[in-house]
């Protein structure tokens, strides 16, 4: 027989034991909690450890200044005698005066490179340094990327300056910690902290890759370098969104990978140097896709393939680039960013959809700063007699001598041109105007309404609902897919 006092004992250690237990989950649970959601206590020691790497920039320039005008006044006037006295005494001729500016940067090597904005150093003829020690040196520029808005330049030390090296961006997740550091508003050497925003931010450039953070930048915090917890720097501090001027939580600082790709050339060549296609392209959308026969809405469409790289490969208007380099081609800015990151001379894979097939072409890179003006290669055909007609909201006629001469056009120019676009319709929609040349269909080159009123029969005939044109305007092209069920 138990011993009453003894069982009761027993169930009272259970009991103890189950609220211990208990306790102990919960503990273990807000501790992963508060685990996850921790704030550092500080960032002083990681201050301490970068601030000396961090620079101010001011920049000086000469500017021309005219001589200010006068008012006018009417002859005879009490003030005609004050400001003629007053015209006398001013100097004449332009005068020449200093502007400064400021802006931020950063040391990234002991002998004294420095990264900061092109657009804080452009124009100047003077830019001076001021390190966090209170040091000031002078530096020239050693090349820039107005593409990116990245500057080099050099100062000559007299002793190894402190450094920072570069992260990897593509590692930074929106809700990471981030570090801006620079010189807002001319005050001095600041930091600020805020979070990683969104990634993968374009603003205006073709290589546009920004970092989106809510730390505070500022006018001043150009160039600056935007630091991750462990020190390195995963962006530089480029731009603001902002309706006053002042920071409201929307910045903008360059990728460091894209940085760094930057700033290597920059050292070893005092330019950049990009690869190039030599291809006019643009993105695939669902009703494009559709009309093409392609399976998902990805790749980048070529609309004209000028004298290049490209050409001589054999690629063609039409085409859709499905892979570059082993890499799959999400979008049209997904393949400049490739192209232009592939090293100039490298001969490449490239995959194209053409016809319902797929083609691998092999291209060797040529380099872009070299080609970009490039001319276009002239479209060939035979002219067909006038001929006007109303289809898809648009009114066509076939190029004649007089529509040339009205568009400037070369004398071999053929296609349909847009008379009148119905404002109801789905090419209105679209972007069509009066005075775009059509000057292919179906991917076939047209000369003639009668050569339209084909394509649009095969498209028909294959269970097509929409057919592709190409479509220039002022020589630039572009693909459209308009509905053509009956």
């Amino acid at each position: 027989m138990t011993n009453p006092n003894i069982a009761a004992t027993r169930s009272a250690t259970g009991a103890a034991r189950a609220v211990w237990l208990m306790a102990l989950a919960v503990a273990l649970v807000l501790a992963q909690a508060i685990t996850a959601r921790a704030l550092p206590q500080s960032f002083a020691d990681l201050a301490d450890d970068i601030s000396p790497a961090v620079v101010n920039i001011t920049t000086s320039t000469l500017v021309e200044q005219g001589t200010t005008p006068l008012p006018m006044v009417p002859e005879g006037s009490p003030f005609e005698d004050f400001f003629e006295r007053f015209r006398d005494q001013m100097p004449e001729g332009d005068q020449q005066r200093r502007s400064t500016a400021l802006g931020s940067g950063f040391v990234i090597s002991e002998d004294g490179y420095v990264v900061t904005n092109n657009h804080v150093i452009k124009d100047a003829d003077e830019i001076d340094i001021e390190f966090f020690s209170g040091e000031k040196l002078s530096a020239k520029v050693v090349g820039t990327d107005p593409k990116t808005d990245i500057a080099l330049l050099k100062v000559e030390p007299k002793k190894p300056l402190p450094f920072v090296k570069f992260g990897d961006s593509d590692t930074a997740r929106v809700g990471d910690w981030v570090l801006a550091m620079g010189n807002p508003l001319g005050q001095g050497f600041s930091l600020s902290a805020g979070i990683v925003s969104a990634r993968n931010r374009a603003l205006s450039g073709t290589y546009d890759d920004y970092i989106q953070t809510d730390a505070a930048i500022n006018r001043g915090n150009s160039g600056g370098p935007l630091f991750n917890m462990e020190g390195d720097v995963v962006g530089v501090n480029t731009a603001i969104l902002s309706p006053t001027g002042g920071s409201i939580g929307i910045g903008f600082s360059m990728a460091s990978n894209v940085v760094k790709r930057v700033v290597d050339q920059l050292k070893q060549y005092g330019e950049t140097r990009r690869g190039w296609l030599g291809v006019r392209i643009q993105d695939v959308t669902e009703d494009v896709a559709e009309a093409m026969g392609l399976e998902k809405v990805a790749g980048a469409l070529i609309t004209d393939v000028p004298e290049g790289p490209a050409a001589e490969a054999g690629m063609k208007a039409g085409d859709v680039i499905l892979s570059f380099d082993g890499r799959d081609v999400k979008d049209t800015r997904s393949l400049v960013r490739q192209v232009g990151n592939t090293e100039v001379g490298k001969t490449v894979r490239v995959v194209v959809y053409r016809d319902g097939q797929t083609t691998t072409l092999k291209v060797t890179l040529g380099r872009r700063e070299e080609a970009e003006g490039s001319i276009e290669v002239a479209q060939p055909g035979a002219p067909e007699a006038p001929q006007e007609k109303s289809m898809m909201g648009l009114t066509l006629k076939p190029l004649d001598d007089e529509l040339r001469a009205q568009l400037e056009l070369d004398a071999n120019a053929t296609g349909l041109v847009v008379i009148e676009v119905d404002e109801m319709s789905e090419a209105y929609e679209k972007g069509l105007r009066a005075g775009d040349i059509i000057t292919e269909a179906g991917q076939q080159k047209i000369a003639s309404i009668s050569d339209l009123d084909t394509r649009i029969a095969e498209a028909r005939d294959a269970g097509r609902k929409s057919l592709l044109l190409l479509v220039r305007r002022a020589g630039e092209p572009r693909f459209v897919a308009l509905n053509i069920a009956k």
